[in-house]
């Protein structure tokens, strides 16, 4: 079975913030999930390098574009590694492959029929490189997600056929109602196509930082157009010598957030349709990450959240097991630095942490660091059995907040365990040798299972504890999680 998940390309016409590295890092533990499953598992990710945003913000730092664009990319590469997120590929919008398979899937659109010339008008946002609709638009003529003040823009564009494929479109949402999730996003989707869709524009002809359309060299084609085709274009090239794409098309999930939903829900199979490309099984829209107070970050604020203040106080792991525990998947929610303490030090540290540090430690203590030959206590083993797939279930339905609280309500249970069966005490009944044994065993199972199920969340400490699990002797790790200050 193949699994291709995606991540949104990242606009680098500004820093890598919060907001990627919660994608980058969602996509990841899909990606690792699905790889231990013994899935054949293609990972994306990359930036969107063209549009009038870029250029613009090229211009006021006194550098072209591709220079910008190259500055800034490396940045968004370099943010990888250090939240622990390993892509199979990362694509440049910028890439020659990328351009050539754009103009080739978009001179297909044009001659099946669905691209035409002609002249536009309408309420521009520079930095969404976007028409907005009247529905749109907030009071005083603004962005409804940037909030900055709307450009009114003339120009003869080719148009892309939006509007022919409203039956169709409505007929997916009916028939495939997990096309996008969650509901609250299939709603809002079917929402602009219940207002009537209008053609929107293919391309550009006063920008000239994009991919030249084939058909007509003084325009190029809308930002938007050249970067949905990314998940297409990179199978074509990212392994040299060979085309992934039959092994990996269509994708089975596409991440994106909840700004960008209208063209990932409508423009994109809309135009894989014209081109006569399969749609992805599903494009799954999460919420905003807010500041500690309910609203937007914001720096002047001071409500922001750094994921490398983060990184550098509580490490990759800490930050992928925060992002994804604190906030439900899906939904919008608050986070900052005090939110992230209490997780670590409540949940990392005093629970699992402790749980491998007891367990480790007792059978080092009580039976020289091997593990006894005994029974798992049976009615803990069928709690822990059940675990793989409950939280398969979980990620297939692209929750991993709902993965990560199965996985510790486990972490939970075996600490109840060790209350319960208090092992320092049968350590001290010689006639009670056979039932620490028992304990021990489970404690060991136990770890193991829930060490196994932590490792797409948080790959290098669950690294650690099952090695040292699988040592004999067993040697004692340092505390996974350290106070800090």
């Amino acid at each position: 079975m193949s699994f291709y998940v995606t991540t949104p390309i990242y606009y680098v016409n500004a820093q890598p913030h919060l907001g990627h590295a919660y994608t980058s890092i969602a996509a990841d533990v899909l990606a690792r999930h699905h790889r231990r499953r013994g899935d054949d598992t293609f990972f994306l990710t990359g930036t969107d390098e063209h549009g009038e945003p870029v250029a613009d913000a090229a211009r006021a730092q006194g550098l072209e574009p591709r220079a910008w664009a190259d500055l800034n990319a490396e940045k968004f590469k370099a943010l990888l590694p250090a939240i622990g997120v390993a892509p199979d590929f990362f694509i440049r919008t910028t890439d020659a492959e990328h351009k050539r398979r754009v103009q080739e899937v978009l001179q297909r659109v044009y001659d099946n029929g669905h691209v035409y010339k002609g002249l536009y008008e309408g309420w521009y946002c520079p930095r969404c490189a976007d028409f907005k609709t009247e529905s749109e638009i907030l009071d005083g003529n603004r962005c409804p997600i940037h909030e900055i003040e709307l450009t009114r823009e003339q120009e003869e564009n080719w148009f892309f056929r939006l509007s022919a494929f409203q039956g169709r479109l409505e007929q997916l949402f009916e028939s495939q109602p997990d096309f996008v999730a969650p509901a609250r996003a299939r709603h809002e989707a079917q929402a602009f196509i219940a207002q009537g869709l209008q053609d929107v524009s293919l391309s550009r002809a006063k920008l000239r930082w994009g991919v030249e359309v084939p058909w007509d060299e003084g325009h190029v084609f809308y930002v938007w157009f050249d970067a949905l085709l990314n998940y297409y274009t990179a199978l074509g090239y990212a392994r040299a010598g060979e085309d992934l794409t039959a092994r990996y098309w269509p994708p089975s999930v596409h991440l994106v957030g909840k700004e960008i939903l209208k063209f990932h829900t409508l423009y994109w199979p809309a135009m894989l349709w014209a081109a006569g490309l399969e749609l992805p099984r599903q494009v799954f829209v999460h919420g905003f990450l807010q500041g500690s107070d309910g609203r937007k970050m914001s720096k002047s604020l001071g409500n922001g959240l750094d994921p490398f203040a983060v990184l550098e106080r509580y490490g990759a792991d800490a930050l992928r097991f925060y992002l994804l525990r604190d906030v439900s998947f899906g939904g919008d929610g608050n986070v900052g630095m005090d939110a992230v303490a209490s997780r670590y030090e409540a949940e990392l540290a005093n629970e699992y942490g402790n749980l491998v540090s007891r367990t480790l430690a007792m059978l080092v203590r009580y039976r020289d660091g091997r593990i006894p030959e005994a029974p798992v206590d049976p009615v803990l083993e069928s709690e822990l059995a059940s675990l793989a797939a409950e939280v398969a279930a979980a990620i297939d339905g692209v929750d991993p907040s709902g993965g990560l609280e199965l996985i510790w309500q486990r972490v939970r249970r075996l600490n109840r365990y060790v209350e319960e069966r208090k092992p320092w005490e049968l350590a001290r009944d010689q006639d009670a040798s056979t039932s620490l044994d028992s304990v021990l065993v489970t404690l060991h199972r136990g770890l193991q299972v829930v060490t196994t199920e932590l490792g797409p969340y948080m790959p290098d400490t669950s690294a650690r504890v099952l090695q040292a699990l699988a040592a004999i002797p067993l040697e004692v790790i340092p505390p996974l999680f350290p106070k800090t200050p």
